[in-house]
């Protein structure tokens, strides 16, 4: 039997790479008369970074910074998300009934988009492919490459020159 897909995740880090996903997304859900849902991770400050500016204004002043600001930003990326999505589906109103909404959450990217996947069922997931050099990959990883190793559903990641 072929799969059918009702729920595909888009993971966004608002780059070129998610923007051409979200296409491959919303080709996908017209095949398969599925939902579309559009997920950022904000990803935590770096602790080199955090550590760095503690030590010269003070940790307090770093996590109070971090809890105040945190809410404004997710609604800022949060309504960018939403307007990016009604923007290319706007001529496009059957796709836009297949939009289920966007989320935007804090934490490590590639945990967080296998998080919201198994929480909302999801049945697939799409995203971008990263251009990082091969010594980067080596040492970090891409969160791709983390989703598609660690992922039960089926992931697609989509190259730039797709």
């Amino acid at each position: 039997m072929l799969p059918l897909y009702t729920k595909i995740l888009v993971a966004t880090d608002f780059s070129a790479h998610s923007n051409l996903a979200f296409k491959h997304a919303v080709m996908l859900a017209r095949q398969n008369n599925a939902q579309i849902y559009l997920l950022h991770v904000m990803q935590p400050i770096d602790p080199y970074i955090s550590s760095f500016f503690s030590g010269h204004v003070g940790e307090k002043q770093i996590e109070e910074l971090e809890q105040t600001k945190f809410k404004a930003l997710q609604d800022e990326l949060k309504s960018d998300l939403d307007a990016f999505a009604q923007q290319e589906l706007a001529n496009f109103p059957d796709d836009l009934k297949r939009f289920a909404g966007t989320e935007v959450i804090y934490g490590v990217p590639n945990v967080e988009i296998l998080a919201f996947a198994e929480k909302n069922a999801i049945d697939v997931i799409v995203l971008g492919g990263h251009g990082r050099s091969a010594i980067e990959q080596a040492f970090l990883g891409s969160v791709a490459e983390k989703v598609l190793r660690k992922s039960t559903q089926p992931v697609f990641v989509i190259p730039l020159n797709a």
